[in-house]
Parts: C-alpha cells; sequence; structure tokens
C-alpha cells in the first residue's frame, strides 16, 4: 500500500501545510511583543489592544473572502495570494512608524492568514489519497503549533537580547541595541516562513476536483496522474469525481444550495458545531494568558515565566503527533470522544485547583488539557469540517465553518477577562469544562466516522438524506 502514496503526494501536503506554520508564528508573536510596542510607539492600552486583536477581525474577513477566491480562482491562486499579501503585511508591520500603521498592518496580516486558514485544510482534503487524507489535513494543525514553539522560542531570544537582567528594565546596548529593533524583529522574522511558503506555492498542482468542478477534466487527470501511485488509480478517481460532479442539478451552489437543500444545511451546521467546540473549550485562553497563569503560580521572574509559555508549546506540539500517528488508525471519532473527555476532566481539575490555591497541580491539569486538545479537537475539527461538505457548497459550507472558528476565538478571548472578573477564575474554568462535556454528547449524537471513505461517497451518502452520523458508511 505505501508504494500507492508517492513522496510527491507528501511533498505537495506538507507545503500547503505550512499555512499553519506561518499562521502559528503570528499568533505567538503579538503576545511577547506588545510590551515592546507600546514603549517604543507610545500607544494607549486601547490601542494595543486594538493591535492585539486587529489580527483575529482581519481573519474573520478573510475566512468571509476565502470562499469567492477558492471557488473563482481556485485552491492553488487564492494560496498564493494569501502569501503574496502576507509577506507584503509582514514587512510593513516591521516598519510601522505609527500605531495606526500597525494597526492596517495587523489587519491585512489576518487578512492572509483568514484565507490561508481557510483553503489549506480545503486543498490537502481534495489533493490527499483517502488512505492518507486525515494525516495530512492534521498536518495543518502540526504546523500551526511547530510555529507557536518557533514564535515562543524566538521571541524568548529577542527578549533576552533586549533585556537586562533587571526585570522589566530595558537595556539599549544588548543584542538588538533597542527596543525598537526588538519588536520590529519578533514581526519581521514572520516573512522568513512567509516567503518561503510563497516559494513553495509556485510549484503545487491545482485541486483536480476544483479542476473538474470548473470543466476541466483533461488538466485534473493529468494533476492525479501525477500525484497518485497508479494512472489506473488517478483515472478510477477522476470518474468518480466526474459522475458526482454530473449528478449535481441545476448548477445549484453555495447559497442557493444551502437554502434548496436541508441535508446540505446539517453539513454546515455540523461544520460550525466542530469549530465552536474547538474553540468554546477555552485553548486560546490558555494559550494566551498562560504566561499570567505560572505567574500566579509563584513562578514570577522572566526566565521561569517565559521557560513555562515555551514548554506549553512544545507540549501542544508533540500531543499533535498523536493525532499525526493514530488519526487513521483510531478514526476520527474515537479521537474526539477521547479528547473532550480528558479536557473535560481536566478543566474541572483546572478549576478545583485554582479554588483551593494549588498552583502547581492547576499547571499540571492545564499540561493535560493541552495534551487532550493537541490531539483531538485541535487537528480533527479541520479534518472533518473539510470532509462532510458537498463539492457543489464546498467552498460555501467551509467558509460558515472557518469564520465561525475565528468568531468564536474572538469571543473568547475577549469575554475572558471579564469573566474571571465577574465570577472568579475557577468558575470561569468551569464554563469551559462544561462546554466539553456538551461536545461529547454532540459527538455521540451526530459526528459520523470518515476514515477510509472518499469524498465522493460521503456527498452521495449525506445528499441522500443519511443521518450526520451515518455519512460514513461504505454500505448501500
Amino acid at each position: 500500500m505505501k508504494s500507492s502514496i508517492p513522496r510527491k503526494i507528501i511533498a505537495v501536503c506538507l507545503t500547503a501545510a505550512m499555512a499553519g506554520l506561518v499562521l502559528g508564528i503570528d499568533i505567538g508573536v503579538i503576545a511577547q511583543a506588545k510590551d515592546f510596542i507600546q514603549s517604543d510607539l507610545h500607544v494607549s492600552d486601547t490601542v494595543l489592544s486594538v493591535i492585539a486583536g486587529a489580527m483575529m477581525g482581519g481573519a474573520t474577513i478573510g475566512a468571509l473572502c476565502g470562499g469567492v477566491l477558492t471557488r473563482k480562482l481556485g485552491r492553488k491562486y487564492s494560496l498564493i495570494i494569501s502569501a503574496v499579501c502576507f509577506v507584503i503585511s509582514a514587512a510593513c508591520g516591521a516598519l510601522a512608524w505609527n500605531g495606526t500603521v500597525l494597526v492596517t498592518a495587523r489587519i491585512l496580516v489576518g487578512i492572509s492568514l483568514g484565507v490561508a486558514s481557510f483553503t489549506a485544510p480545503l486543498y490537502l482534503s481534495e489533493v490527499a489519497p483517502k488512505s492518507i487524507r486525515g494525516t495530512m489535513i492534521t498536518l495543518y494543525q502540526l504546523m500551526i503549533t511547530v510555529g507557536i514553539l518557533i514564535s515562543f522560542i524566538v521571541n524568548t531570544m529577542i527578549r533576552y537580547g533586549t533585556f537586562t537582567g533587571a526585570e522589566g528594565q530595558i537595556a539599549s546596548e544588548m543584542m538588538f541595541g533597542s527596543v525598537s529593533y526588538g519588536w520590529r524583529t519578533m514581526l519581521g522574522v514572520t516573512l522568513i516562513p512567509a516567503t518561503a511558503f510563497l516559494i513553495g506555492l509556485m510549484f503545487l498542482p491545482k485541486s483536480p476536483r476544483w479542476l473538474i468542478s470548473a470543466g476541466r477534466r483533461d488538466e485534473a487527470l493529468a494533476v492525479l496522474e501525477k500525484i497518485r501511485g497508479s494512472g489506473e488509480e488517478a483515472r478510477e478517481e477522476a470518474e468518480e469525481i466526474i459522475s458526482t460532479v454530473a449528478a449535481q442539478t441545476g448548477g445549484i451552489r453555495g447559497f442557493g444550495l444551502f437554502r434548496g437543500s436541508v441535508f446540505f444545511r446539517k453539513a454546515v451546521y455540523l461544520g460550525i458545531a466542530l469549530q465552536l467546540m474547538q474553540q468554546l473549550c477555552g485553548i486560546n485562553v490558555i494559550m494566551y494568558f498562560g504566561p499570567e497563569l505560572i505567574k500566579n503560580a509563584g513562578f514570577s521572574s522572566e526566565f521561569a515565566t517565559n521557560l513555562g509559555t515555551i514548554i506549553i508549546g512544545l507540549t501542544n506540539v508533540l500531543a499533535t503527533f498523536i493525532a499525526v500517528a493514530f488519526i487513521e488508525k483510531w478514526g476520527r471519532r474515537i479521537i474526539l470522544l477521547a479528547g473532550y473527555s480528558i479536557m473535560s476532566l481536566s478543566m474541572i481539575c483546572v478549576a478545583l485547583f485554582m479554588h483551593l490555591n494549588m498552583s502547581m497541580a492547576a499547571i499540571a491539569s492545564v499540561l493535560v488539557f493541552i495534551i487532550a486538545f493537541a490531539f483531538s479537537a485541535g487537528p480533527v475539527a479541520w479534518v472533518l469540517c473539510s470532509e462532510i461538505q458537498p463539492i457543489a457548497g464546498r467552498d460555501f459550507g467551509i467558509t460558515c465553518s472557518t469564520v465561525a472558528n475565528w468568531l468564536s476565538n474572538m469571543t473568547v478571548v475577549a469575554t475572558f477577562l471579564p469573566l474571571i472578573k465577574a465570577l472568579g477564575s475557577a468558575e470561569t474554568m468551569v464554563i469551559y469544562a462544561a462546554v466539553s462535556v456538551v461536545s461529547v454528547i454532540l459527538i455521540l449524537l451526530y459526528v459520523p466516522e470518515t476514515r477510509g471513505v472518499s469524498l465522493e461517497r460521503i456527498e452521495d451518502n449525506l445528499m441522500k438524506g443519511r443521518k450526520l452520523r451515518d455519512l460514513g458508511q461504505t454500505g448501500e
């Protein structure tokens, strides 16, 4: 079976998954750069908050635009546009001379990432063979975690090249010479993976499913012959895709299909639910506010806080490899059930230990939570959202779920501190634990097992009216 999976398809998928690397680095960069930015540009706390949140707002816009771009221009060119915009916006951010320019650059960065976060999993689902489709889409999430870790490490090195031994006292004669060089270097480092991503995209093949839906069957067959193990396998897959596209009636696509088909609406709602579950469980509260949690545990020094942040990032990366290794062996559904079950229990422990002022135990529970999220909700939500939508509505369906991801991300981060003030830390963690409990119930009721099933079979089951939970069945 290994011979049917040529190295070329692995290289193609790794290149597309680099969108996650760029996204991960950018997620991690602003948290440690914000102190430098405020000191250098003399911006208010309000403007600093806008700078920090501008990327998420831009990402929501980018996700909305992604559906139109991928439908009109295709998956490959949408990724290229995203990469070009990211290179430009990252350079502008690193060179920004005031808060307004930096906010504008961060919005453009967000738009670029929103398009990429929409398009990369979609592209991966359409080019990867069904036998390794889940693994290849999981690479996208793995790249995000690697990017976050790289950002934590690089930013810590820059901070220690810019700060003196006295905590918080800024030096002017260290590695980077000034505060300005410090934060500009942090933002500028993102140009390296963004440029590498752009160059790699130039060599990617176009999505064969998009080509067939655009009426370019010969091109699609040529692409499949290049990235599949044999010409016969390529022709069989092309015929299956062609028959699925031909079966579409009336040329109804996107929102028109959403309005006209109750079956498609169910798939869209499931995709939205998967992304809401992923974000509302509180993962980004842990990632964004991890340093504060470490300080509350009594590790108040700059070194201890940064080391703890790196440990969180490393845990996230290593645990994601569990999904890479086992998503095609265990399946999507059982991994999600195991992950959310552990997440709910660990978050309850976090709340309990916070209430009892047992900070070290709370940190240990947080690490367990990160491990469970990293091998389940983190990657598997993207996998399923890319698999369950029919080709005529795939752009629209994934647009809805990706926008839901970014909006819920913003909501969780924006409401975290107000919830802490209104309810307390432990009580807030109970809310996130309750989300994971509800998620377990929803998975049991509605989430299908799609391991090893072609996208066309999943679509056929959906449009024939099978229950969402049964979309992965291969029998008639």
